[in-house]
């Protein structure tokens, strides 16, 4: 799955923006020393940011402006990775076409890595568009950007994907049915955190989970 294959799959701005931090709420409780899901409100004024880093140096970020939503992931290993070549460059056409509003988010500094924006994925949805868009990148049947492995995921959203995905990142057993009351959206509460994690602390978890604009009933 490349780019191409990732824009059908993905759900309108205020689904995404809601998995998202879903995602960040269930990483939270899962993992909170380092949970490789978070999730921004007001990164900046007006603008959400959700993030996802691996610890292997592969990430990705989506932000949602006003203006409409940029997403770009970075897989070091892909074969459109920059570092494919000195100096490091883009694969041809990923950010051509990315709209004036949303272009500054592709030099802003916490994406720089030696003053180089490092991303193998990008895609933008315009506020009012009906449909997610990408540069016009070409892909031979066996080269790969990384969009599979980092955003398949997020495009299935579903709680048994989710329940799947963190028991073998933790290696440990996930409630999918706790999943599936944080992805829709419910309160965080003393049994919902306990069935995730029995060990996890509920004070804390409501106060980091209040943190990430997600509800919390005591």
């Amino acid at each position: 799955m490349t780019v191409h294959d990732l824009l059908p799959l993905l759900p309108d701005p205020a689904a995404l923006a809601a998995r998202c931090r879903a995602f960040a709420v269930l990483d939270t409780v899962l993992d909170p020393a380092a949970p490789p899901h978070t999730y921004r409100p007001g990164w900046r004024t007006g603008v959400d940011l959700a993030w996802m880093e691996n610890g292997g140096g592969d990430q990705w970020g989506i932000v949602f402006d006003p203006a409409g939503v940029f997403l770009h992931g970075f897989d070091h290993e892909c074969d459109a990775t920059p570092w494919r070549e000195e100096p490091r460059a883009h694969w041809p056409g990923l950010l051509d076409g990315l709209p004036a509003s949303l272009a500054p988010y592709a030099t802003a500094p916490e994406w720089q890595f030696d003053g180089f924006f490092d991303a193998t994925v990008c895609a933008w949805r315009k506020t009012g568009a009906d449909a997610w868009q990408c540069g016009p990148v070409r892909f031979a049947p066996d080269e790969s950007d990384g969009a599979d492995w980092l955003f398949g995921l997020l495009a299935d959203g579903s709680p048994e994907a989710y329940a799947e995905h963190a028991e073998d990142y933790w290696e440990r057993p996930v409630d999918t049915d706790a999943v599936r009351a944080v992805l829709a959206g419910a309160a965080l509460t003393p049994d919902i955190t306990s069935a995730l994690s029995p060990r996890a602390d509920f004070t804390d978890m409501a106060e980091r989970v209040r943190a990430l604009g997600h509800p919390v009933r005591t």
